[in-house]
């Protein structure tokens, strides 16, 4: 152990030298959580939806009160007068406007013969969440116009749905949280392993190593072990800030602390173990750098990170399946939303060690004592 003990030791000490390296590992993640989780999160508000009443009626008045409500209210839209629907829809194609709501000729009337009036509700549905909040809006903007008060006592008794929530309202940015977890200790284990270590075998750093009685098991136990140290550190950092930061519940009570960062611990092993398996007959020092948005791509999308992993294609749950960012968001997402116990996990944990012995062993196997 103690010539592992002298890899892990050269491999921090350098680490220590480099405070570029670790501010960007650190602080790009963060940056990621804030942005992509208010971004995300958020209640949609202050949409600009353009009214073109051609009617001047009764009814078409209280369609105009009613959206002013909800401009004063909700502020979910704003809403803009105009006299001529091919402006307005020229509006709405160009991006100025995001809906244009038209009250056709004679709505007031057909509302008062009740001859099926209809408001027509153009939208740019370019941007899904836009379009569906704005919908919904709509929505409950004609539901309350039509409400009538009816005689219950004429009626027979009704279904009704009531919902029930186990757990608070979640916002996206803690959605968000266990992913960029994940994120930051692969992206510590991309630039302090992987990255480093083809660096080193391009400045002859490894010829060192070759000519000393070092086991190529101790020799790669080192790398990955001195790659977990850096990744956890680099996890714990931003479960720390981000949970502050997205408002976790008693994110710092001791028992979810330690089960938490066990679910790291066992993560970044996994992923430095997968890093020296992509890296290890690698000796292009450029190849790292173009492989880092590759893996991110086929290793954070599918993982469940930023969307259910229910709404995937199948190619894509296949690669879920066998991705190990899946079953740590999972695990961390467990922890850090449901404050679940270790059964709970207990399958993800399991995958995740056999993912880095089986990704450890075939490492080892197909290591070179040669240049």
């Amino acid at each position: 152990m103690h010539r592992t003990w002298a890899i892990i030791e050269r491999e921090l000490r350098r680490f220590r030298r480099s405070p570029t390296l670790i501010v960007m590992s650190l602080f790009f993640p963060i940056v990621q959580l804030v942005v992509l989780g208010y971004a995300f999160g958020g209640i949609v508000k202050h949409l600009k939806v353009a009214v073109v009443d051609q009617d001047h009626g009764l009814s078409a008045v209280k369609v105009r009160e009613l959206c002013n409500a909800v401009a004063n209210g909700a502020r979910t839209f704003e809403t803009i007068a105009y006299s001529d629907a091919g402006q307005a829809l020229d509006d709405l194609r160009n991006g100025g406007i995001n809906g244009v709501l038209i009250i056709p000729p004679e709505f007031s009337r057909r509302q008062l013969e009740k001859a099926a009036p209809r408001l027509a509700l153009i939208e740019d549905n370019t941007d899904n969440f836009v379009a569906a909040t704005l919908a919904a809006s709509m929505d409950g903007l004609i539901a309350a116009m039509n409400h009538q008060p009816a005689d219950t006592h004429r009626l027979p008794p009704q279904s009704t749905l009531e919902t029930v929530e186990v757990y608070p309202y979640v916002p996206y940015i803690q959605y968000l949280l266990p992913g960029s977890i994940v994120m930051s200790v692969f992206m510590m284990v991309m630039i302090g392993g992987g990255i480093i270590y083809i660096d080193d075998k391009a400045r002859g750093l490894h010829e060192g190593y070759l000519v000393t009685p070092i086991t190529k098991l101790e020799l790669i136990a080192g790398f990955n072990l001195s790659g977990t140290i850096k990744a956890v550190m680099a996890g714990v950092v931003l479960m720390t800030v981000g949970s502050l930061i997205a408002g976790i519940p008693n994110p710092f009570a001791p028992l979810r602390l330690i089960k938490v960062l066990v679910v790291i611990v066992v993560t970044a092993f996994a992923l430095i173990s997968l890093m020296f398996l992509l890296m290890v007959r690698v000796t292009d020092p450029l190849v790292p750098r173009a492989m880092f948005g590759v893996l991110n791509t086929l290793l954070y999308f599918p993982s469940g990170a930023v969307y259910p992993r229910q709404g995937f294609p199948a190619w894509m749950q296949v690669i879920s399946a066998v991705d190990p960012f899946t079953y740590a968001v999972h695990a961390l997402r467990s922890l850090l939303l449901k404050d679940t116990g270790i059964a709970a996990i207990g399958g993800d944990l399991v995958f995740l060690v056999t993912f880095s012995i089986v990704t450890m062993t075939v490492a080892t196997l197909l290591f070179r004592r040669t240049l």
